[in-house]
């Protein structure tokens, strides 16, 4: 199961800089001219989880293996992008693709680093990307109805119930509203949407490009994105792509700490923001354990036991019988799964178990 979220935002905001620190490459270019990147890059990233190191070690497992996310560094998007300017099409073409929006924006001053508008203002910036997906989304919301209006004219259902969705839709983008706002009446429309792919029926994470000086403490222009995020009830996070690019060559982790701490900073802004889009997905992790690997799962919020099985497997969920399933605090302060049985807190649960993050789980199955 991969899951991915799109690096987007206008030219020169430092988006490439931030994919290689989060991937530890040099994959993506990086310059001071707009679309720099063309092509978009792909690489995945542990997502950082000191459980998965825990549980190891009270297993004494050889191996462990942490559950990934997959970025996408997507082009530089321009005004007129919907009409295709600049790399518009394929900008939209490749952010259809992706899970979720990781959407950076240039909060930093700096004359030597060109800014397409000439001036900083995220805010301004965030509307324009926001201004050109809603334009491309209510471009193909006119294209799908001209095109089931004859199907649902002859009874088709389907087309009935797209039809039905497509017209709750279309006043909200000519509000200005992004798709993800909807009014959904149940979970059978909640999947004909989905499969929709509307580009601002996506999650988003806004990402505040900030100099090293304001790092730990962010500055105006993050604060006006903050109040954005807050009235959208949507996330954001303040990192600064220069201070991350320099911790991604760092050998160790005692250096990449000390450098943090002389910084005045907890933790990287990577994690926080490999944490926030995991979390932007919806998703939680469960873990299994023994003596070769201890390894984590990525899942969606909400499966239920065989589904979870089917992740590592599908004939693990198509043949699935009973999970043997520990809470990960159990585990941990009993130190293992021996102990767990013999307080009896390993529990057998059935095909309606809806797995915990933290769980660690060993399915039965036959096939």
């Amino acid at each position: 199961m991969g899951f991915n979220c799109g690096i987007v935002g206008l030219p020169n905001v430092g988006k490439s800089t931030l994919f290689n620190a989060l991937t530890q490459t040099a994959a993506a270019q990086a310059a001071n001219f707009p679309f720099c990147t063309i092509e978009p890059n792909v690489g995945r990233v542990a997502v950082p989880d000191e459980r998965l190191t825990i549980i190891a070690g009270i297993t004494k497992s050889a191996n462990t293996i942490p559950t990934q996310l997959e970025f996408v560094d997507i082009a530089g998007l321009v005004k007129g992008a919907s009409k295709g300017e600049g790399l518009g099409n394929q900008f939209l073409g490749n952010i259809r693709s992706t899970d979720a929006i990781i959407h950076v924006l240039r909060c930093f001053e700096n004359d030597d680093i060109t800014h397409v508008d000439g001036s900083i203002d995220p805010i301004r910036d965030a509307e324009t990307v926001e201004t050109e997906l809603l334009l491309a989304d209510l471009e193909s919301l006119e294209k799908r109805l001209a095109n089931i209006s004859k199907r649902s004219k002859g009874g088709d259902k389907q087309a009935i119930a797209e039809q039905a969705i497509l017209e709750k839709l279309k006043p909200l983008l000519e509000d200005g509203k992004p798709a993800r706002l909807v009014d959904l009446a149940n979970d059978t429309e909640e999947k004909l949407f989905n499969g929709m792919q509307f580009l601002t029926a996506k999650p988003v994470l806004y990402v505040c490009n900030v100099s090293e000086d304001d790092a730990a403490t962010g500055n105006a222009h993050t604060a006006k994105v903050a109040e954005k995020a807050k009235s959208e009830n949507a996330s954001m996070v303040v990192i600064s792509a220069a201070i991350e690019q320099e911790i991604s060559t760092l050998e160790s982790d005692e250096e990449k700490k000390e450098f943090l701490e002389s910084l005045g900073l907890a933790e990287a802004g990577l994690d926080k923001i490999i944490r926030a889009g995991y979390a932007l997905l919806n998703l939680i992790t469960y873990f299994t354990t023994g003596p070769k690997e201890t390894r984590a799962w990525t899942i969606y919020k909400g499966f239920k036991a065989p589904q979870a099985a089917g992740v590592i497997h599908t004939d693990f969920e198509r043949g699935f019988i009973r999970a043997e399933t520990t809470g990960y605090d159990d585990f941990v302060s009993l130190g293992g799964e021996q102990a767990c049985k013999d307080a009896g807190k390993v529990r057998q649960e059935g095909k309606e178990y809806v797995v915990k993050d933290g769980d660690i789980m060993l399915f039965k199955f036959n096939v």
